[in-house]
């Protein structure tokens, strides 16, 4: 996929520009920005192009149907502020909008597309759906560099119906990924997290040979912390996945990759509580 960094002419091209934009949120207050900061500088950069941005993303897992509680509503407020630029936020139902229906105000350079997931369509990689969006713009952007390993139709099926370019932070991460794939340089330490570890088996048992040490923390690290007897209370955690952490540790054992996880946790009756800090055989 091409850089948009790399088109020849933006101006006043409708831009489907796919972000990421599922921060966390508590009673309709967003807690960690880090997403949103992210995004900022590609759409400083279709801004100064010209372009008209049409945003799509999501947040959270309505399941396809509409949920007030996972409005993209906080996320537009908080991303206008930053870009001190006015974003027009449309909710009503994508099937019935068109691409003439959007920027008829010339002043009018961003919209934001309430939150994708809303419809069942998406998480189906559907075909109808995905052309259906391609016919709002001239060209898709994607910068949402971790949803782009789901087959969803805003990710994947629909960069067969529009000219498709990587944004900017996507092309930064592929770039950093280069460097532990193909340019590695030793002594090199990988940490990994997330909450499945089976989701990400194939990467670490390629990463394995090639690095000396390995991290597992977040929700994966808990798969591992029962599988070797520990209790982990109403913690998250996969089911079925023991054959895979057997597989990881006997890989790691003929490469001499160390395989490293949490020697203590912080514990607590909800996540609200005041946690402690105990050792695993407490």
């Amino acid at each position: 996929m091409n850089s948009i960094k790399n088109h020849e002419n933006l101006n006043q091209k409708k831009v489907l520009l796919r972000l990421d934009l599922n921060v966390p949120l508590k009673n309709g207050v967003i807690t960690d920005q880090t997403r949103i900061d992210k995004i900022l500088p590609v759409i400083n950069f279709l801004i100064k192009k010209r372009s008209k941005i049409l945003i799509i993303s999501h947040i959270g897992r309505p399941k396809g149907k509409i949920n007030n509680e996972l409005s993209l509503k906080p996320i537009c407020e908080n991303l206008e502020k930053k870009i001190n630029k006015k974003i027009k936020m449309i909710s009503g139902d994508i099937f019935k909008l068109k691409k003439e229906d959007f920027f008829k105000d010339p002043d009018n350079q961003i919209v934001l597309l309430e939150n994708i997931r809303f419809y069942e369509e998406e998480e189906k990689n559907d075909t109808s759906f995905s052309k259906h969006l391609a016919g709002l713009a001239d060209l898709f952007v994607n910068d949402a560099f971790s949803c782009s390993h789901r087959a969803h139709t805003s990710v994947s099926k629909i960069a067969k119906f529009l000219p498709s370019f990587a944004g900017l932070q996507l092309e930064a991460e592929l770039s950093a990924l280069k460097k532990v794939t193909s340019e590695i340089k030793k002594p090199i330490t990988c940490i990994i997290g997330g909450s499945k570890i089976s989701t990400k088996i194939g990467i670490i048992k390629n990463l394995i040979p090639k690095f000396d040490n390995i991290i597992i923390v977040g929700g994966m690290a808990n798969n591992i912390l029962s599988h070797r007897g520990n209790q982990i209370g109403k913690s998250i955690k996969e089911i079925n996945c023991e054959a895979i952490i057997d597989e990881i540790f006997e890989i790691s054992k003929k490469h001499t990759c160390n395989i490293t996880y949490p020697e203590d946790v912080s514990v607590g009756k909800n996540l609200d509580d005041n946690r402690k800090i105990k050792k695993l055989n407490s």
